[in-house]
């Protein structure tokens, strides 16, 4: 292996994903598996983290699941003290999991607002909910992944899953979820900056249009693929098998040398359409 691609080489390094039961979070957990790591897999449902870890091991690979609801400060606190207890120490962190908040102020579909996606009349339980999951979420995880990786003292990789949500308005999203990918974006940054001195480097990847079990799995529906894909220069949405190499990358002392940056792959949907 040329030194090139052993930048890549997770082997003897571990890793914690939440959110990885499906979609972004499995498949950064299928990369760095594949890549050489152990990895702890967590969720909020045992049973679907379970299966994944299950079908995973059946590869070959050394992977755990953990229950964990990330909206918990010491749920959170317990995965990362099982991780170190089961695999010594910690090399990357995927702070992923994250949830839908419902419909934005805008249908496209019918050209007409949506009366609940009203920012005076959005029900303040979701927006709760919302923050607590794809704000305060992140923050506890990146907050026990420094945590750890500080103790062990030894360089890291902590990963958060953004979104181009974060410098873009989508009418059809939710408010609560755009503003929490927004505050995520600034919170990678700051602390980037606190934990550059251990060897932490933190980074986040903002995703565009994947198609993933997010918001019920709409975006499984034939259709909607279509509908969104047309907004794509690129010409449709992407799977999540496409956003591997970069997981693997932020993950890998490939990128020993990013911090604080947040890594758009989305297909050019930023750049805007010219048709």
């Amino acid at each position: 292996m040329n030194s090139v691609l052993r930048k890549f080489d997770m082997k003897g390094r571990s890793a914690l994903v939440t959110g990885g039961a499906s979609g972004l979070g499995l498949a950064y957990a299928e990369a760095l598996a594949e890549a050489g790591a152990c990895v702890t897999l967590t969720g909020r449902d045992l049973k679907n983290v379970e299966r994944e870890a299950t079908r995973l091991r059946g590869q070959g690979w050394d992977v755990r699941p953990f229950k964990a609801d990330v909206a918990q400060p010491e749920e959170v606190a317990a995965a990362f003290d099982a991780h170190i207890t089961v695999f010594g120490g910690l090399d990357a962190a995927f702070a992923n999991a994250g949830l839908d908040a419902g419909a934005g102020f805008w249908n496209p579909a019918t050209h007409s607002r949506n009366p609940q996606g009203q920012i005076d009349t959005f029900d303040h339980a979701t927006w709760r909910k919302s923050m607590s999951v794809n704000l305060d979420g992140v923050f506890f995880t990146v907050a026990e992944a420094a945590r750890v990786m500080k103790s062990g003292g030894r360089p890291g990789s902590i990963i958060v899953t953004s979104s181009i949500a974060s410098s873009k308005v989508f009418p059809p999203i939710a408010t609560p979820y755009m503003a929490a990918k927004a505050a995520v974006t600034q919170l990678v940054k700051q602390v980037a900056l606190e934990l550059a001195e251990y060897r932490i480097r933190v980074n986040a990847i903002a995703p565009g249009m994947f198609v993933t079990n997010i918001g019920g799995g709409y975006l499984q529906n034939p259709a909607v693929r279509e509908a969104w894909g047309k907004i794509v220069p690129l010409g449709k949405m992407a799977e999540p098998e496409q956003i591997k190499p970069l997981a693997l990358f932020l993950a890998s002392d490939a990128s020993d040398f990013v911090t604080g940056t947040e890594m758009v792959i989305d297909g050019g949907v930023l750049l805007g359409n010219f048709g």
